[in-house]
């Protein structure tokens, strides 16, 4: 990544904040997860605000001075926000223009329009990861779940059928793709590279989707045998659009910063030398904030002007955007205050201490410690970004390829077996009309096999290259 890490920019504390040893640094870990869990989960504590009186207990417990957790985690926030800050704020207006333009629902029945019922199944994955390439995952939820309820009335499927591969799509993409907010602060606590990760992140995806997705739904069409309930199927959300973007536009305008961004990995490993000046043209264009710049100001008129948007209704729908991300980036910039206060406890030393004596590789342990975060705190985003800052130290002497994979490994982590704790949990239990168990059976199983099959491609893929 072309922006400085998060260590750079953080406060450059060269000595721990405090003398504590492994034994103490080890307690105060599970504590301050404890009190982010116990603040989430019990007394239904917004995230931001349990993250940070969670680093702040996290400080206290591993004896630092309070001065010292508080100038750590406001550095941390403050790094993490100029890293992905703007990056999440162009990609919700992606997104929304996306949607509002209806340039969404074209890509939907345009595939749809072109499958037959045995192959819905794998329409819906293409339609999730297309669709959820510039989305959060709760955006690409609430944009998804009308149409994957439609479907499944108007063909009369079984709704896991329809809806497991959707969900597995949108899933795997929140998990391993950049520009997601997860993996980007990976990518720039550990200092990868963002085209070889976004790169080998999609060869770890495509198996993944497939086998999370359509395979397992079958399964799972088995376990919950439900139709759509009619409650919650809405209204397409353009219907009162004169015109919408055509098709060819629309999944240009959506692929053209993955494509930036990956010309700029191909002449990066082809090229290899940054004085050329191809590979400056490409360091620009192909990095994050220039690709999804272009992509927003190019949406503008493939999505906006040509869904009869007037200058109004775009200033409009940019403003609408913003909003709904405050929480989102409070919620990255707190994670990454607790993660920086993690890093100058010293606690990624005592991982690389334990890493040693364990003899546990570095993405195995990456993907365990995000495993235990996600299990505790519900969020992949503030699981990646912890853990990332706990292997951080591990991925010092790495490769270029294997720094990519430690950050794939994280975000594999971060997906394992959501539960009560998880928003998206919820979301899908209450769209989808199910009770607890079922969820259980579908949903949580759904991301527990997406993580683990993420691993087991990681870890292969780490033998190769």
């Amino acid at each position: 990544m072309t922006s400085l890490s998060v260590e750079t920019l953080a406060a450059d504390a060269v000595e721990p904040i405090t003398s504590a040893g492994n034994a103490q640094l080890g307690i105060a870990v599970l504590a301050g997860i404890a009190v982010i869990v116990l603040l989430i989960t019990k007394l239904k504590m917004h995230a931001f605000l349990a993250l940070t009186i969670g680093s702040l207990a996290l400080g206290s417990f591993a004896g630092a001075a309070p001065a010292k957790t508080i100038a750590s985690f406001t550095a941390g926030l403050g790094s993490t926000v100029a890293g992905v800050g703007v990056l999440i704020a162009l990609g919700a207006i992606l997104g929304k223009l996306l949607a509002d333009s209806g340039g969404a629902d074209q890509i939907v029945d345009t595939i749809l329009a072109r499958t037959g019922k045995r192959a819905m199944p794998w329409a819906m994955v293409l339609i999730a990861s297309i669709i959820g390439l510039p989305l959060f995952f709760e955006v690409g939820i609430v944009l998804l779940i009308p149409v994957v309820l439609l479907v499944a009335k108007r063909g009369n499927y079984s709704l896991m059928r329809i809806g497991i591969p959707a969900l597995a799509g949108l899933s795997v993409m929140h998990g391993l793709i950049p520009p997601h907010p997860g993996p980007l602060v990976a990518i720039d606590a550990l200092d990868a590279n963002l085209g070889v990760t976004l790169a080998l992140g999609v060869v770890v995806a495509i198996p993944t989707v497939i086998l999370a997705g359509p395979v397992f739904s079958r399964y799972a069409a088995r376990w919950v045998d439900i139709q759509a309930p009619e409650k919650m199927i809405p209204q397409r959300p353009s219907e009162d659009l004169d015109r919408r973007p055509g098709f060819g536009a629309t999944l240009a305008t959506i692929l053209l910063p993955v494509v930036l961004m990956l010309i700029k990995a191909l002449v990066d490993i082809v090229v290899d030398d940054p004085e050329q000046g191809l590979q400056k043209v490409t360091d620009v264009i192909g990095s994050p904030l220039i690709a999804l710049l272009a992509a927003v100001l190019v949406g503008m008129f493939t999505l906006g002007r040509a869904a009869g948007f007037t200058r109004a209704r775009l200033s409009t729908t940019v403003e609408k955007s913003l909003a709904p991300i405050a929480g989102v980036l409070l919620i990255v910039g707190a994670g990454g205050g607790f993660k920086q206060t993690l890093i100058d406890a010293g606690v990624g030393e005592m991982i690389l201490d334990f890493s040693e004596n364990w003899s546990i590789p570095a993405l195995l342990l990456g993907w365990l410690i995000a495993v235990a975060i996600r299990l505790a705190t519900g969020s992949a985003t503030v699981a990646t970004i912890s853990a990332a800052g706990l292997v951080a130290p591990l991925a010092a002497d790495m490769s270029t390829s294997h720094a990519a994979l430690l950050v794939l490994a994280v975000g594999a982590g971060s997906l394992f077996f959501s539960h009560v704790n998880d928003a998206g949990f919820w979301l899908v239990k209450e769209y989808f009309g199910m009770d607890v168990g079922q969820t259980v059976k579908t949903w949580s199983v759904m991301e527990t096999i997406i993580s683990v099959v993420s691993l087991v491609f990681i870890l292969l893929l780490s033998l190769v290259l």
